[in-house]
């Protein structure tokens, strides 16, 4: 089981894991999403966990859990986003557990929000099939605003690609893509 990312649904064990790496400084600032405090986190996951129109997946790498992809409901739209350790970061995991995540997720067009200082995760998004629809501010710490892109998957393109993806996980690498952290998407809201 040399370099195997493989998806599954998330656990509840699965959450003291999540809920550290999200505590990473590093990551948090490339997915211009604060960290929460463990109470507001464990509660977030937990209603998260309940809602049956989200699909959540822990991803797993050589058998260990490195990090969460879902889709969830947001402002009538679809949206994907990602969170995946640091220390993982580098080894194509993210390209190859989208991948995975769209040929599970039958919704189209999805979108992803990401932001513009975040390159790596933008090439993720493109190479599995998202462009580029929108660009926008968000609030993001200190009253301060982030600038992002919002990018969308619309039908059969983006699943062409996203099955491409999965016959060769080592595609995403070819080019070196994946060699700055990344992370997809803006955890779920609430």
């Amino acid at each position: 089981m040399t370099n195997q990312v493989s998806l599954r649904d998330v656990k509840e064990s699965d959450l003291p894991t999540f809920f550290d790496q999200q505590l990473d400084p590093e990551a948090t600032r490339m997915a211009a999403f604060p960290s929460r405090d463990r109470d507001s986190f464990m509660a977030h996951w937990a209603k998260s966990m309940a809602d049956k129109t989200t699909t959540l997946q822990t991803i797993m790498f050589d058998g260990r859990v490195v990090g969460n992809i879902l889709c969830w409901e947001q402002s009538g739209e679809r949206a994907v986003g990602y969170w995946i350790g640091r220390e993982y970061w580098g080894k194509v995991i993210a390209s190859e557990a989208l991948s995975q995540f769209l040929g599970l997720v039958e919704f189209r067009p999805l979108v992803a929000h990401v932001g513009k200082q975040n390159i790596a995760s933008l090439r993720v998004l493109q190479k599995c099939g998202f462009t580029i629809s929108n660009e926008n501010k968000f609030p993001s710490a200190n009253d301060e605003y982030g600038d992002e892109y919002v990018l969308t998957l619309e039908t059969s393109e983006g699943m062409a690609r996203s099955l491409l993806l999965q016959a060769d996980g080592q595609a995403a690498a070819a080019d070196g893509a994946e060699d700055k952290p990344r992370l997809s998407g803006k955890p779920l809201a609430g």
